[in-house]
């Protein structure tokens, strides 16, 4: 252990950075050793981490100082913020900022950094297409990911932009999944025809680890991830297989989506809308085949319900 070098992850216990962690750890003869960074290192998923081996270590990205003793003696860091814990983009950039410092003065080699396009760069403040939110955004949790990219490209150590996918786990957390209607389920979401880019949050954390395999020749670079690019239809037909149940996709109206009320339904309809506008760049954006070299274990949409549909609740 002593000569390998070490990767440490923001988020080690959650979706994204849990992938990454147990990538690491899988790859018992490959170059990197991880170090877990968290806000709450006596967390019994902190301590399950420490139970496999795995140096966990305090950090908080709203506590800049804590980052840089984190990323000390570091090869490599994963950033990645979470926007729908606190729902607040200028948060979301100051945490990412920090991050970005940080690697730098802790003189790290290479840098991940989770990230989403700034939609205000092709839809302006001014254009009616989509409301405006929170006075200047267009879908805020894109929108401080991607107005962060400059901060790492900057100041932070060498950096590969990592743009990922819609996670399948929304059809679980999200409630995005079919639902019953008039006796019939179906699966609405609103796509306005175009194809959706998604994967299992799991493989973004396998796929970083791919990235870091191949090393900071990396650096500078933009990634976009997924393991399927899907329509709504192809999405339903896969459930109705994995149900065993006849399921029927509804193309919701952006509009109808962003009045369902609940925290982020404005930013979520808002994103739907963007992808629709801009679909053939944005599912181009997202590469499956690169994502399958970088990550081999990459799952189909089909793989992943065998993996993770019985927890997708059906109403």
């Amino acid at each position: 252990m002593a000569d390998k070098k070490i990767i440490a992850v923001i988020g080690a216990t959650g979706a994204q950075g849990g992938g990454l962690v147990r990538a690491t750890l899988a790859d018992r003869l490959g170059p990197f050793a991880v170090r877990a960074i968290t806000r709450k290192p006596d967390s019994e998923k902190a301590r399950a981490l420490a139970a496999l081996g795995v140096e966990v270590v305090a950090g908080d990205a709203n506590d800049p100082s804590s980052l840089r003793a984190a990323f000390s003696g570091a090869h490599g860091v994963y950033c990645v913020t979470n926007f729908w814990e606190h729902l607040d983009p200028e948060r979301e950039l100051a945490q990412a900022t920090a991050m970005a410092r940080a690697a730098k003065a802790a003189g790290v080699a290479h840098v991940i950094w989770s990230t989403l396009e700034d939609t205000r760069s092709s839809i302006p403040l001014g254009d009616p297409r989509l409301p405006t939110l929170k006075g200047k955004y267009k879908v805020p949790h894109f929108d401080a990911k991607g107005e962060a990219d400059a901060v790492f490209a900057k100041e932070s150590a060498p950096t590969t932009f990592l743009n990922a996918a819609f996670y399948w786990e929304n059809f679980i957390f999200f409630g995005m999944g079919p639902r019953t209607v008039n006796g019939q389920l179906v699966l609405a979401l609103p796509l306005g025809g175009g194809k959706l880019p998604g994967i299992a949050a799991e493989d973004i954390g396998r796929c970083a680890y791919g990235v870091f395999r191949r090393g900071p020749e990396m650096a500078g670079k933009r990634v976009g991830v997924a393991g399927e690019i899907l329509s709504g239809a192809e999405m339903a037909a896969g459930f109705a297989r994995a149900l065993g149940r006849s399921v029927s996709f509804h193309d919701m109206p952006f509009d109808q989506y962003r009045a369902l009320g609940f925290p982020g339904a404005d930013d979520l309809g808002n994103m739907f809308q963007y992808q629709a506008l801009f679909n053939d760049a944005f599912c181009r954006s997202r590469d499956v085949a690169l994502s399958r070299a970088l990550n081999p274990a990459l799952q189909s949409f089909a793989e992943w319900l065998r993996q993770s549909g019985a927890r997708v609740p059906v109403a």
